[in-house]
């Protein structure tokens, strides 16, 4: 499925028509209230998004659609009338994955979908994983607690993923230092428990997944 986000009835009902004809389900959206609802019900395998829309804009929707885990790696191509640098870089950085100026021919954007699915369907889907409300995508070294996106150390994360990669698995301190750290750290293991202490706080409703497994050490616990 592709939501396609554009306020100009014609270009909109031109490209779902496009898109439906060329075997591709999608739906179109002429703001971004009822785009976001549709988000609630069910995630499109693409997304393509205008900039200049009525209320909210469209670099504003892409902003949300990055820093909700649901959507983080859901893949954006731009379609916008604005063909300055500074809207394309901008576009971009916050994370489009593409980006087409108006105006543009079918044959090109039909391609550029098709190349873009491409690329989603080989990304390894062990490169997400989920664990109740917690979510890290791998690719992006991105962690998500009930959609918001937290800052973790280098450690910290590789901790947090060596326990999602391995959850309900319970690893005593002497091998988290292994795994984690180096075998040359002389640390001891009180930097695990210290580290475990910061993570938990920093994942909040989600820290009291990381469960301490008496007179062993530590586990990532909890439903998913």
């Amino acid at each position: 499925m592709i939501y396609y986000v554009e306020d100009d009835d014609n270009i909109r009902e031109l490209v779902i028509y496009t898109l439906r004809q060329m075997g591709m389900p999608a739906k179109g959206f002429a703001e971004g209230s009822g785009f976001l609802s549709a988000l609630e019900k069910e995630l499109p395998d693409l997304v393509l998004l205008d900039v200049m829309l009525p209320g909210e804009d469209g670099l504003s929707l892409l902003r949300r659609l990055r820093a909700d885990a649901r959507t983080a790696a859901l893949p954006v191509i731009m379609l916008t009338a604005k063909g300055a640098e500074f809207d394309k870089v901008q576009g971009l950085d916050l994370g489009a994955d593409d980006y087409i100026t108006k105006p543009f021919g079918m044959a090109e954007l039909v391609a550029r979908i098709r190349a873009r699915l491409r690329r989603t369907a080989a990304r390894p889907a062990e490169d997400l994983l989920t664990h109740g409300d917690l979510h890290i995508d791998k690719r992006a070294h991105r962690v998500f607690v009930c959609g918001e996106e937290k800052t973790l150390t280098l450690k910290e994360y590789e901790l947090l993923l060596l326990l999602m990669e391995n959850g309900g698995a319970a690893f005593t301190r002497e091998q988290l230092l292994d795994r984690v750290w180096d075998m040359s750290y002389e640390g001891g293991t009180r930097t695990v428990d210290v580290h475990i202490q910061t993570l938990r706080a920093k994942l909040g409703p989600c820290g009291a997944l990381i469960e301490t497994v008496r007179g062993v050490g530590y586990r990532l616990g909890g439903g998913k």
